[in-house]
């Protein structure tokens, strides 16, 4: 029974429930969507495909990346093919600056990505089955 609860509970985080409302994040000039958890502590910026006139992804997009600052700074890269990239040793990087709040309970899609934010944390997931959970007690990519 403990099992499957611990089964039940990972496809949840892997998962966004399918009532979170949808929260609509404007693009800035170049297609780039920037946004944060409520907690300040994880921020992301999804580049559309390719690029901007300062950053191409390395696959030429589009691309997902995420970054939390504490307990340690890491971030994970998620593009359109394969498996999300997670980096735990970055440098040092800018995150989480004054941008729009995906709201608890809420979830944001472009492109191939679509993400959910929890009081738990954020999943996020490509339409090809990888993705990510990041939140300040761990991160886990598929």
């Amino acid at each position: 029974m403990l099992v499957r609860a611990a089964a039940t509970l990972f496809l949840l985080a892997w998962h966004p429930l399918a009532q979170a409302a949808e929260q609509s994040i404007p693009a800035g000039a170049e297609g780039q969507i920037e946004f944060n958890t409520p907690s300040g502590n994880i921020g992301c910026i999804y580049t559309p495909k390719g690029g901007t006139s300062t950053y191409e992804p390395q696959d030429g997009g589009p691309e997902l990346s995420c970054s939390r600052v504490a307990p340690s700074y890491v971030t994970v890269i998620l593009g359109p093919k394969g498996p999300a990239t997670l980096i735990k040793n970055p440098g040092e990087q800018p995150c989480c600056s004054n941008v729009t709040k995906l709201a608890y309970g809420k979830s944001w899609s472009a492109g191939p990505f679509s993400c959910e934010s929890t009081t738990k944390g954020l999943a996020c997931t490509a339409t090809n089955g990888h993705g990510f959970f990041i939140s300040k007690a761990k991160v886990t990519v598929k």
